[in-house]
């Protein structure tokens, strides 16, 4: 009576198994937990109730408590252990405590769970099987993966996957994105730096390599790393240790490496760009992504998963794409792959307002530009000069499609600086 004085919605057992089958068929908060039951002792139905891997908080009610008691019962996994004659304050504060703890565990698990589906490996093409296969296999190892695929194709999702069914899986993936670090700070950001190593370095930093001791680096974009860089990872891998930069002593570390690239590493070798060592030690097993054009047949799966995902994400109504409306999507090219497609799935979603997307939505919305052809620019050129500037624009505004018009991502794929890339749309007029 105290709890549905204080406005719980209290539900009564009068025996173990009758119990045991109302927590079996509802969703209940807590439990209150008596020692001494008819039928069944509450350390059975306790020990019954942590067997079941529910997420339900139990507090055990006795009024012949001993400290055995009280210990057994939180190793069988009880929340709290109340004495009779029970204090009304207590209780309530007990309860309140264990309800609201079972809440904020459902919650982490739903958000544990929208971060598992947002890094799911979407596809049923026999290349996706044959890749899930491989990373399934090399994951019960330790050897290192080198990932091979153009922007936009999942090479994390693969790394996060084969980090995820690892023995290292259990903590957390350390990523690195070598394109994004510019070259004075990427072995800082690595392997670390010392307190007044070089200007600016006003404490020290634990680097990347540190940080995944007992876990798993991912090298991204690796291709775009510095010789020097380069030379320094390769004598981590080849001694387990690392030197953080300034520093005099050498750090033991215990690190898998995975890494990607959407570069062709054999010809950055030939042009000196890329050290023939480092290649080999990255390229124990390596895994090629194959382009989305590649595997249309995937296409209408990872509609249906991008919809759900983005419909959930808003709160907006579920929609759904009609086939017509899928067969257009499987004809286009996905020159940017699956991450051009998932922001073209997110701006068709938010911007059509009826709840089926048809054929003409998606001709509607996507670019036209991307639809031309070099036949298309050499035919309406009237001179070299136009021809090249033409080619320019369309294909300045692929790239900005394909990374949804974020124009920081766009100079680093162009491989030009941020302020070129502005000069370049305003010479072109480029306006979203």
């Amino acid at each position: 009576m105290i709890l549905e004085y204080d406005n719980y919605s209290v539900d009564y057992a009068t025996s173990g198994k009758s119990g045991l089958q109302k927590i079996i068929d509802n969703d209940f908060d807590a439990i209150l937990l008596d020692i001494q039951i008819p039928d069944l002792t509450g350390f059975e139905i306790l020990n019954k109730i942590s067997e079941m891997n529910r997420n339900l908080k139990t507090i055990m009610i006795s009024a012949h408590s001993t400290i055995e008691n009280a210990v057994k019962a939180t190793k069988l996994g009880a929340f709290d252990f109340i004495e009779k004659p029970i204090d009304r304050d207590k209780l309530l504060i007990t309860v309140r405590n264990a309800v609201g703890y079972s809440k904020l565990q459902q919650e982490n698990l739903k958000l544990k769970q929208s971060e598992e589906n947002e890094y799911l490996i979407i596809g049923e093409s026999n290349q996706i099987k044959r890749i899930l296969e491989t990373a399934q296999k090399v994951a019960k190892t330790d050897a290192r993966v080198l990932i091979f695929g153009e922007n936009g194709t999942g090479k994390e999702l693969i790394a996060r996957e084969i980090h995820r069914l690892s023995s290292r899986g259990n903590k957390d993936l350390i990523e690195v994105n070598c394109a994004a670090i510019p070259n004075e700070l990427i072995e800082s950001e690595l392997f670390g730096h010392v307190k007044g190593s070089f200007t600016g370095a006003i404490k020290d930093r634990t680097g990347k390599f540190e940080q995944a001791d007992g876990s798993t680096l991912f090298l991204d974009e690796i291709g775009d790393m510095s010789l020097q860089a380069q030379a320094k990872v390769l004598k981590a891998i080849e001694e387990g240790k690392i030197e953080p930069v300034g520093g005099e002593k050498k750090i033991d570390v215990d690190v898998r490496i995975l890494s990607a690239t959407n570069k062709d590493l054999k010809k950055a070798i030939e042009e000196g760009n890329f050290r023939e060592d480092l290649y080999h030690r990255l390229n124990v097993i390596p895994i090629h992504i194959p382009p989305l054009r590649e595997r249309k047949e995937d296409i209408p799966l990872l509609v249906k998963h991008f919809t759900e995902q983005i419909c959930s994400k808003n709160n907006f109504p579920l929609k759904k794409f009609s086939g017509t409306a899928l067969e257009a999507l499987k004809n286009y090219e996905w020159s940017g792959n699956i991450r051009e497609l998932k922001n073209m799935i997110e701006r068709m979603i938010i911007m059509v307002s009826s709840n089926e997307i048809t054929d003409d939505d998606v001709k509607l919305m996507l670019p036209q530009h991307n639809k031309s052809s070099s036949e298309d620019i050499l035919t309406i050129s009237n001179s070299f000069q136009d021809f090249k500037e033409k080619a320019e624009k369309a294909y300045i505004l692929k790239k900005l499609d394909e990374n949804n018009w974020n124009i920081s991502k766009t100079a680093e794929v162009l491989e030009i600086q941020r302020s070129h890339l502005y000069n370049k749309m305003k010479k072109y007029n480029i306006e979203r």
